[in-house]
């Protein structure tokens, strides 16, 4: 009986890790994503960051890259919000 908890236990903890492991690596393909956005070369209207331009749902956005602001140009929230009406957050928040 001991043997069973340990192996469950052994298995909750590497179920645990790797769960943490993939939410790290997605966060890291975000930042990298961001990373190599192109420069706009605008400033953003908060702070004295630089928008960058990144893909969201093949839709150009702009985000900054100090207080990581998104900013829409003309038309982008209302593609943005179309993509988004199967039921997606955003597109509930805003349709």
């Amino acid at each position: 009986m001991p043997i069973e908890m340990e192996d469950r236990a052994r298995a909750l903890e590497n179920e645990y890790f790797h769960r943490k492991e993939q939410e790290l690596i997605e966060k890291l393909k975000a930042h990298l994503a961001v990373e190599n956005a192109q420069s706009t070369g605008l400033k953003c209207p908060k702070d004295d960051g630089i928008l960058m331009e990144a893909d969201y749902q093949h839709i150009k956005i702009d985000v900054c890259n100090k207080c990581h602001g998104v900013w829409f140009d003309a038309g982008e929230l209302a593609q943005v919000i179309d993509k988004d009406k199967d039921g997606g957050w955003f597109g509930r928040l805003f349709g």
